[in-house]
């Protein structure tokens, strides 16, 4: 019986340098979790309980616990680099399987899927249609858009201006553009017609005769669009008309087959005053065609695409899941988990949520192994089984004693 006492001390010592040592050998490996090998005593137990003189029948290994305390955020700048400060699991779609990870190492596949180096897919939350929330009821694959983004026709140009209190009238001629004498100030801003080409379009200030008074002038490519619009401040310099400070211009049709654009000017902020003509603001809410310039990623998970014409569209929200006993949670091997009874039920959610971590972008989490430490436990496992095997020579000694004896 003694032997296989020491037998049992010897299994399990070798069953702890085991553990030690793929704990060391995953000491780079990214979003690793070390585990820790848990023993328990054995007695042998008769029909009638456990005798209070019996004696044990040595030791077994109870289970290999991961241990999930937090890893080091290393900074790496790819962009798709994902790490997880905090709980939380990537979720990732293994063929339909649903795996979780802590491994943020993702790249895009030849169909621009984010995927992990197992080929395992990154889920997120959709965008809503608002564009700025996203449909947490179910997930879906991220993919990044190869393609360029559509264009937006201008429809609204906002003209910020302060129009000099002490102006004096043109010459009283028809205005042309092309003669500075019959308009007092001008200033341009490009707009972008359906097919996002870009048009020059320019005001043209004039002062009337009639106090607080002004018209406006469009062109579009020197076009003229429309006629000139008045104009009408307070004494104080405010705009009073037109009400609610916005024109809306008829339609132009720019040549090259785009649609009529139909600008409306935003003049509320113009003001009447001074004795300078300046410009504090002049944008326009069109943009030409743009291509994919850039991956960001937000500490909530957003996973925002910029292109090239400056517009960023939001592509999804990373999902977050959670597990009530995490160390339950089945390994899979590639640094993937799977959902088992004794884990519970996956718990999703959004980064920076409930009791969720930040996502941090462009860094992974390292191995959370501390290679001291685990040289420390190579050490102890080693002792623990010389010392069992030299049990197992101690009673052979003794067994041979006995056998000799005459």
């Amino acid at each position: 019986m003694s032997f296989r006492i020491s037998l049992s001390g010897m299994n399990t010592a070798s069953s702890d340098l085991s553990v030690t040592s793929h704990n060391i050998a995953n000491a780079n490996t990214i979003g690793f979790k070390q585990s820790r090998a848990e023993f328990g005593d054995v007695f042998a137990v008769s029909p009638y309980g456990l005798a209070k003189n019996a004696v044990g029948a040595g030791s077994r290994l109870q289970r290999v616990a991961q241990q999930f305390n937090q890893g080091n955020i290393d900074f790496t700048g790819q962009a798709l680099d994902m790490g997880v400060s905090g709980q939380g699991f990537f979720t990732l779609s293994n063929n339909g399987q649903t795996v979780y990870s802590r491994a943020g190492n993702f790249t895009t596949d030849n169909n621009g899927f984010v995927v992990n180096p197992s080929g395992q897919r990154l889920q997120v939350y959709a965008p809503a249609g608002d564009g700025r929330s996203f449909n947490t009821g179910r997930l879906s694959d991220l993919q990044l858009a190869t393609g360029d983004a559509p264009p937006k026709v201008s429809s609204a140009v906002n003209v910020g201006v302060t129009l000099p209190g002490n102006a004096t009238v043109p010459v009283n001629a028809p205005f042309d553009a092309a003669d500075p004498t019959t308009y007092s100030h001008t200033t341009s801003v490009t707009v972008y017609d359906s097919l996002g080409a870009a048009h020059s379009q320019s005001l043209y200030f004039s002062k009337t005769a009639n106090d607080n008074e002004w018209t406006v002038q469009t062109q579009i490519d020197g076009n003229d669009v429309g006629t000139p619009q008045t104009l009408q401040y307070s004494p104080t310099g405010a705009l009073v008309s037109p009400a609610g400070g916005s024109l809306t211009l008829p339609a132009y049709t720019p040549p090259g087959g785009a649609g009529p654009m139909t600008l409306a000017l935003e003049l509320g902020n113009s003001v009447q005053y001074g004795q300078n003509f300046a410009v504090s603001e002049l944008t326009q809410d069109g943009y030409a065609t743009g291509s994919l310039s850039g991956i960001s990623v937000s500490a909530e998970g957003v996973v925002q695409a910029s292109y090239s014409n400056g517009v960023s569209k939001p592509l999804g929200q990373v999902a977050l899941t959670m597990f009530a006993n995490p160390q339950g949670l089945q390994q899979a091997g590639d640094n993937a988990f799977s959902e088992t009874f004794e884990s519970g039920q996956p718990l999703r959610g959004a980064a920076g949520t409930s009791q969720f971590g930040l996502v941090q972008g462009g860094a992974l989490e390292a191995s959370n192994v501390d290679l001291t430490e685990q040289l420390v436990s190579m050490i102890t496992a080693q002792r623990n089984f010389q010392a069992n095997a030299q049990m197992i020579q101690t009673q052979d000694q003794i067994t041979q004693t006995v056998i000799n004896l005459r």
